[in-house]
């Protein structure tokens, strides 16, 4: 397929998947699943990374600490839609920043310590102007699919996905390696920790030396930081492509009203569906979420009309197309020079 860096390859795509599966792993382990050597993996990652197609971003998982995650919808005027969805991105606090429904409306993720700094984002720190004719914010009470689950990067094989599958998070209740008890089985979060999210915000695949100098420590430490982290299931890697890359060029955001006695089968269901990328339980006058990637227009029509009709416990939904994607995962990053 075409994309702004020519066309994406089978080992392209595998590499794609690959990172999926884990941010981190090492070069050579992709190649050695992918059947290449370690300097073509190399190569192809930093020929995709360079062109702004494809990085990995290191986040924290708020839900493991207790945050509150919000997705916040502004509808406004066409002429403010783009420096408020570029405001909006620049915040360390948000993430999918979109244009919506002609460039009229914005939507993005957000995510907040606690219940105070959640009433100060919502009532002092979104944008408040004019051209902003309205605000809605609708906490995220469950997730039944996200963005690192999504099956559209899918490539590799059962053995293929085996080799790179990192350990998984610690159980609730568990220590971490570096001997810190912290909240919900994981190491506690603090000032210390900082650089190195900030840092993996923007490169995922950032070295320990980096790191390690961010957070003024030792390599071994912030080796071991990274990976006591991880285990706790406070840091994860998302691959950060636009789906277009991959050939679904049709993304969209569904709201939907559910019969409660249904919601969760039905949020169940769709998280299934292949074309869906995120599936998450909101307060609001909808009660379910949903981010969908189809491969043109024809091809979401049919997925609306097809998989979301046969869910006949949806009472009405609202589609809104996304126009332009102002951020994805991790830290905002200049675009590439053309």
């Amino acid at each position: 397929m075409k994309t702004g860096t020519g066309t994406l390859d089978d080992v392209d795509h595998g590499l794609v998947h690959a990172l999926q599966i884990d941010g981190r792993a090492p070069f050579r382990l992709i190649g050695e699943a992918l059947g290449v050597s370690e300097s073509t993996v190399a190569r192809r990652y930093r020929r995709l990374r360079s062109a702004g197609t494809l990085r990995v971003a290191g986040t924290l998982n708020g839900a493991r600490l207790g945050h509150h995650a919000w997705t916040i919808r502004l509808r406004c005027t066409p002429d403010a839609a783009g420096p408020l969805a570029t405001a909006l991105a620049a915040r360390t606090d948000t993430s999918y920043v979109h244009l919506l429904s002609g460039g009229t409306e914005i939507s993005c993720s957000a995510q907040t310590p606690t219940a105070d700094e959640s009433e100060a984002l919502l009532l002092h720190k979104l944008p408040r102007t004019a051209r902003v004719t309205s605000v809605s914010a609708h906490l995220l009470l469950d997730h039944y699919a996200l963005p690192n689950t999504w099956a559209g990067p899918a490539r590799l094989t059962r053995e293929q996905t085996a080799l790179l599958a990192p350990p998984g998070p610690l159980a609730d209740g568990a220590d971490d390696a570096a001997g810190e008890a912290g909240p919900c089985g994981g190491a506690l979060v603090g000032p210390a920790d900082r650089p190195l999210f900030d840092v993996l915000a923007r490169d995922g695949r950032a070295g320990y030396p980096e790191l390690a100098a961010a957070a003024g420590c030792s390599e071994s430490t912030a080796r071991r930081r990274v990976a006591a982290l991880r285990r706790a299931g406070v840091l994860t890697f998302l691959v950060d492509i636009p789906p277009a890359a991959l050939g679904f060029r049709a993304e969209a955001r569904l709201w939907m009203s559910v019969r409660p006695s249904r919601l969760t089968a039905v949020a169940a269901a769709m998280a299934e569906h292949p074309e869906v990328s995120l599936v998450a339980l909101t307060t609001g006058p909808t009660n379910l979420l949903a981010a969908v990637n189809c491969r043109d227009s024809v091809d979401l029509a049919r997925y609306l009309t097809g998989r979301i009709a046969a869910l006949d416990a949806i009472r009405s939904i609202e589609t809104a197309p996304v126009i332009r994607t102002v951020k994805r995962a991790g830290a905002l990053l200049p675009r590439p020079a053309r």
